[in-house]
Formats: structure tokens, C-alpha cells, sequence
């Protein structure tokens, strides 16, 4: 096996443009294919990470997401006073109302406005979410026409960074402070005084009721207390499986088109790699002749061009998924299928995707030298030696 892979090798840097020219091809092919994977990893991570498995929401039962979802007042407050919530430094239930609207706000370097999620917040709503820091400036004060935002807002939308005022309810909002919640969804969030916001828009209800678990481990129990009130109509799930239902639809999306592009592009790639294989075939049929007369078999001939066509996908997928990495630095944002709101967030690459993307380069490279090994397998020894 030593000897076919030496032999390979020197095959390959024996013909160093070409070689380059066909793995760069299937290096290309492999960008587009981790990028988009690496897209739907990058919305799943943010909103993921969004949750923690220490809290619950509370949601209508059947709502898809908060946008959709009425909690009356009443209904809210059975909630908290249900067993199973922890207690915060006061002694009250660890629990905050919250309402959830989404605006139209303008871009700021580009025509256009796009949904954003607005977030009534009461003063448990920071306790609740560490990982959320006031980056800048201050909370808004209740009662107040006030606003903080998250710095993927503050960003992309006009009129949204400190000290600016945006113009949503009828009436203007100043931005007094900026958040920083390390690349999850609420850095593409606005916070507000939720009493304010009911005011504003009009609401009788709030969209959800997050709370801390006294015991994470049993969210069951305090399931069957909430759907086995009568009085209530309303659903409980963990932040975090909230947060990851989101981005399930957006994300596989985005896994599907990236491999309908991949499965696409990759015939070029595929079709390069044979017409490369075949002509080194062409080229070294006498080589071929040689040795065959030597005792080497089929076999092993097919085994060499195979490991020559794998050595050019590997090649060419390891180029492709340095390139891909290069996007973990890039900014993007898209539109949340669940919510219909914008959400920024970064690329991002995982093992997994590391593995399937060297993993689809070397089925190209396989695809493509199949039938060049197989022609070099079954060439004629004589006919081979006489063209030597």
C-alpha cells in the first residue's frame, strides 16, 4: 500500500498545474458547500445559545413563537405562583413578563427596511439572561419613551446607535444604552419598558412569561401542574428547546440548498477530475504495459488511480475548508423563517461540518477517477507495451 501511495504522489507533482487546476476546481465546489452548512450552523448557534437549560417559557399553547402567543394578565400571574420556580434575592418567583412585537425599521448603509424584534422587558428580564451585559449607556427607565439595543441592531438599522432616536408606536424612542449578548439572537433584539410597549401598541396581553426552574431537572412536574390547570390554555417548554425549534426551519433550509448547490456545482468538479485522470492514463499507457509485465495486477493498478483521484479530492476539499474558515469572522444576518425578524449572527464551523465537507470532496475525487482507474485497469498488456 506504501508503494501505491509513493507512486501516486509522484504521479501528482509530476503534473503540478494540472493537479492544481482540478483540485481548485473541487476546492470551490467545497467552499460553497461548508459556507452554507456552516450558515445554518452559525443562525442554530445563535439562537441556541440564546436559551439556557436553566429556564422555562411559557407560551398560548400552539404558538409557534412569541409573536403569536397571548398570555393574559390573569394567566400570567397563576404562572408565578405555581411551585417549581425558583425565588429571586427579594423572595419573589424568579419570573418576568414579557411582550414581543416586531418593526420596521429602515437599513442604515443600504435601501430597504427589515422586521426587528421588539421586546417589552420588566426588571427581571436581565437577571434572567447572563448571558446579556449592558455593554454601554444605561437601561431604560419605566415608564420612559426609552430603548436599549443589541449591537447587531445598533449596526445595520439607522437611527439605532447610542444616543440616536427611532421613530415606531406613534412616537419617538431614545436609544440610552447598547447590549452585548456574545453573538445570540438578542443582539438583534430592542429592549423597552413592557408597560410602556402594552401602552403603545395597544395590548391587553403579554407573549410570554419566562422563568427560572428551581430544579432544571424537573420541568415535567411543573408541566403537568400548568396543562392540568383548567384555567389555563398555555404551554411550557425549556428556553432552550424554544430557542432551538426556531432555528430549525431556517437551518434546514439552508442545509438543503447548500447541498442542492454542492450536488450541482460538484458535477464541473467531478468532470475535471475524470478528464484530468483520463489523459494521465493516455499518457502513461506504456508506463501502464510496464508494469503489468512486472507482475503488478489490476488490482493494484486500480487501487494507484484511485488513490491518485482521492489525493486530488483531498487535496482540493482541505483548500476548500481553509477558505470556509475564513468566514468565521464574517458578520451576516438573514430572516428568521420561524418569527419572520432579522437575526445576525456569524458563520460558523463545527467538526461536523469539517467532516462532511472533506468527506464530500473525496467522493468527487472518487466519482471522478472511477472510470479512468478502471480504463487503466483493463488496458491490453500487449497492447499497452506496444506503444512503449
Amino acid at each position: 500500500m506504501a508503494l501505491i501511495v509513493a507512486y501516486s504522489l509522484r504521479n501528482l507533482l509530476a503534473r503540478r498545474l494540472t493537479a492544481a487546476l482540478t483540485a481548485g476546481g473541487m476546492a470551490l465546489v467545497v467552499f460553497v458547500f461548508a459556507a452554507i452548512l456552516m450558515l445554518a450552523e452559525g443562525i442554530q448557534r445563535a439562537l441556541v445559545d440564546s436559551g439556557s437549560p436553566e429556564n422555562a417559557i411559557v407560551l398560548r399553547k400552539g404558538s409557534n413563537s412569541e409573536v403569536q402567543s397571548p398570555v393574559a394578565a390573569a394567566e400570567a400571574a397563576i404562572v408565578e405562583s405555581l411551585p417549581g420556580i425558583a425565588s429571586g434575592p427579594d423572595g419573589a418567583p424568579l419570573a418576568a413578563r414579557e411582550l414581543v412585537v416586531l418593526i420596521q425599521l429602515p437599513k442604515r448603509h443600504a435601501e430597504g427596511t427589515a422586521n426587528v424584534t421588539l421586546r417589552g422587558i420588566s426588571e427581571r428580564s436581565l437577571l434572567l439572561r447572563p448571558q446579556v451585559r449592558l455593554a454601554s449607556g444605561r437601561m431604560p427607565q419605566p415608564g420612559l419613551p426609552e430603548i436599549v439595543v443589541g449591537e447587531g441592531v445598533s449596526r445595520r438599522f439607522a437611527g439605532a446607535g447610542l444616543h440616536e432616536e427611532l421613530a415606531f408606536a406613534n412616537r419617538s424612542w431614545r436609544v440610552v444604552g447598547l447590549l452585548e449578548a456574545g453573538n445570540t439572537a438578542f443582539d438583534s433584539e430592542i429592549w423597552a419598558d413592557r408597560d410602556l410597549l402594552l401602552q403603545a401598541f395597544r395590548r391587553r396581553a403579554y407573549s410570554s412569561v419566562l422563568l427560572r426552574l428551581a430544579d432544571p431537572g424537573r420541568l415535567e412536574e411543573l408541566r403537568e401542574r400548568l396543562e392540568g390547570d383548567p384555567r389555563l390554555s398555555l404551554e411550557v417548554k425549556r428556553e432552550i428547546d424554544y430557542y432551538r425549534d426556531q432555528s430549525e426551519a431556517t437551518a434546514t433550509f439552508l442545509r438543503i440548498l447548500g447541498r442542492a448547490l454542492a450536488g450541482i456545482f460538484s458535477v464541473g468538479a467531478v468532470v475535471g477530475a475524470m478528464i484530468t485522470l483520463y489523459a494521465a492514463v493516455a499518457h502513461r499507457t506504456a508506463e501502464i504495459g510496464i508494469l503489468r509485465a512486472l507482475g503488478f495486477s489490476r488490482g493494484v493498478i486500480l487501487s494507484a488511480f484511485l488513490v491518485e483521484a482521492l489525493f486530488l479530492g483531498l487535496a482540493g476539499g482541505l483548500a476548500g475548508l481553509l477558505l470556509a474558515a475564513g468566514l468565521e469572522a464574517v458578520t451576516v444576518s438573514t430572516t428568521n423563517f420561524q418569527t419572520f425578524s432579522e437575526v445576525v449572527f456569524r458563520f460558523r464551523l463545527s467538526p461536523a461540518i469539517a467532516l462532511q465537507a472533506v468527506g464530500f470532496a473525496l467522493l468527487m475525487g472518487l466519482a471522478g477517477g472511477l472510470l479512468p482507474a478502471l480504463r487503466a485497469a483493463r488496458m491490453d498488456l500487449l497492447a499497452a507495451l506496444g506503444r512503449s
